[in-house]
């Protein structure tokens, strides 16, 4: 195996106000949506959050390593237990991720000489919730906890990062319950 899968499930959901991994979404759970999207594209998926909460899901779950720093934590957890170099990590609450939009990212893996390839959506910003990391990263995440400087796209200009297109569609995410409505009605036209 080449590279590994990961969903981030462990954020605190307070804007929503409920756990958005576990919102309903058709016939499964928004996490296990965006964990089949990862393991197609990947060939394995770990989620990283509450073994309590997400074990009975069917999927390994991993626990935060370092606790309280955000998707920063959750990033350094994937790729301080993955058995790969390569390491595909998503946020749970990207309701239009798909395998084929994933598959984007990580085929071919980065070039020589990059630490990460990321997406980048229609407005030019890069998307470190939706990016494969290569193992070279873990010092920075390390130093970037220490220091206590815990927003991801802050760590972007340190790390040696390939710039990919996605679809704004695919990379939309869920925070509220009004972003949730809004996606839920797109969906049904």
């Amino acid at each position: 195996m080449r590279r590994s899968g990961f969903v981030l499930a462990g954020g605190a959901s307070s804007r929503m106000g409920r756990d958005k991994a576990l919102l309903a979404f058709g016939e499964t759970t928004l996490v296990e949506h965006v964990a089949r999207a990862v393991r197609e594209a990947a060939g394995s998926v770990t989620l990283i959050g509450d073994p309590d909460r997400y074990g009975g899901l069917g999927h390994p779950v991993c626990r935060d390593l370092v606790l309280n720093c955000g998707p920063l934590g959750g990033i350094y957890t994937a790729l301080s237990v993955a058995p790969t170099d390569w390491n595909l990590v998503v946020a749970c609450d990207m309701p239009g991720i798909s395998a084929s939009a994933l598959r984007g990212l990580i085929e071919p893996e980065a070039q020589l000489g990059r630490d990460s390839v990321m997406a980048v959506g229609p407005d030019g910003d890069p998307e470190p919730l939706c990016a494969v990391y290569h193992r070279h990263c873990l010092p920075v995440l390390d130093r970037a906890i220490r220091e206590k400087r815990f927003k991801m796209r802050d760590l972007v200009v340190e790390l040696q990062t390939e710039l990919r297109p996605l679809e704004g569609a695919a990379l939309a995410n869920v925070n509220t319950p009004g972003e949730w409505a809004e996606f839920q009605e797109e969906r049904t036209r």
